[in-house]
């Protein structure tokens, strides 16, 4: 008996480190505070826009950026140019994930609930929403984001 248990001792040294160096606080494995650095980040582009703060909105996203949308794809200037025809009175956020696919590259996917107009017509409504955010320069900047109207 004192031998199995000095070898199960001994197995569970040995397993131990490749189980604590497998274990996450989170399924993406990074930590808390990442994940909510990407979700306040997102967070700050959204309120960036709706207060028509351009240089705000534009320093959060990468010059390289795309939105995928409905009607065609945005490059940064196109949302930009979006943000003058948009009144964006209140918006909400709920069941956000984040993944890293890579350390640099982070994925947000969430619902958000919004009240506004575009060019003066409704655009009320939830969408399911997602964004890409990359580390440039150790900076996160936005560098793609899509949504949809849920029907």
């Amino acid at each position: 008996m004192k031998k199995q248990f000095i070898l199960c001792c001994i197995a569970l040294m040995a397993v131990a480190p490749i189980c604590l160096a497998q274990a996450s606080p989170t399924k993406s494995g990074k930590s808390a505070a990442t994940e909510t650095t990407i979700t306040g980040l997102e967070k700050s582009a959204w309120e960036a826009y709706k207060n028509k703060q351009t240089d705000a909105f534009k320093a959060l996203l990468s010059k390289d950026y795309w939105g995928v949308y409905a009607d065609g794809t945005k490059t940064l200037d196109g949302e930009v140019a979006d943000m003058a025809k948009t009144d964006l009175s209140d918006y909400s956020f709920a069941d956000v994930k984040v993944v890293f696919p890579h350390p640099k590259v982070a994925m947000i996917t969430y619902k958000v609930t919004q009240h506004a107009t575009f060019g003066g017509k409704d655009i009320s409504g939830t969408y399911n929403s997602g964004s890409v955010w990359v580390q440039q320069g150790g900076k996160w900047v936005g560098a793609f984001h899509t949504d949809i109207k849920v029907q």
